[in-house]
């Protein structure tokens, strides 16, 4: 046990003199050069190994996935789709229609819009022509007849519709009654005189007409 502790314990010494105290000649480093060899040599096949281990993996990655199959697996999709992508254009096309139509919607209120607050200019004037006719002022042919008529048929033309009339039922969503009276002549309520006339501006109610009811008695 002692000889054993003590041949672990001796220390190793190495010489590393440059000059051999034999021959008095300088020593080439030759062992070191070939134990650093010896040493690297091992690694270099395993690097090799793993770089080509590399290049294999992506070689096998290239020919897995390419750019052609990329583009036949696009086109594939383009010609039989699949029920996901049809459902989705679906949607699409359905909210677009849906847009569409609100869209033109949309339009034509604002254009019934603009029109309306240009023509609710002119009613004023539309209202004097009347009382006018009514006096007897728009007969023969006169140039206020026929300046008359052109504003008549000019408001025509975009939509403006007059209503109230003598004799027809009233209906207090488009007349407004400014005096009532009592006759054995009617079962229902009627329009016995027209005040101011009523307008109509496509579907909207421009003004309403002011008339005189006769109710029954």
């Amino acid at each position: 046990m002692t000889d054993e502790n003590q041949n672990h314990d001796e220390p190793i010494i190495r010489d590393k003199r440059r000059i051999d105290p034999e021959t008095g000649e300088v020593r080439q480093p030759q062992a070191e050069g070939a134990d650093a060899a010896a040493s690297a040599s091992p690694e270099a096949p395993d690097a090799e190994a793993a770089e080509a281990a590399d290049a294999d993996t992506v070689a096998e990655g290239d020919e897995e996935l390419t750019v052609d199959d990329i583009l036949n697996a696009a086109q594939a999709e383009v010609e039989d789709p699949s029920a996901e992508h049809l459902a989705d254009l679906k949607r699409v096309t359905a909210e677009y229609a849906n847009y569409r139509k609100r869209t033109e919607a949309n339009r034509e209120v604002e254009r019934e819009r603009a029109i309306g607050a240009t023509v609710a200019v002119l009613l004023p004037v539309l209202d004097d022509l009347d009382r006018a006719e009514k006096h007897g002022d728009l007969e023969g042919d006169t140039p206020f007849v026929t300046i008359a008529a052109k504003l008549r048929a000019s408001v025509e033309k975009l939509g403006l519709a007059k209503f109230g009339e003598v004799g027809e039922p009233f209906d207090p969503q488009r007349h407004e009654a400014i005096f009532q009276q009592h006759s054995e002549e009617v079962e229902v309520d009627t329009v016995a005189d027209v005040v101011e006339t009523g307008y109509l501006l496509g579907g909207t109610l421009l003004r309403a007409a002011k008339v005189v009811v006769k109710t029954p008695a």
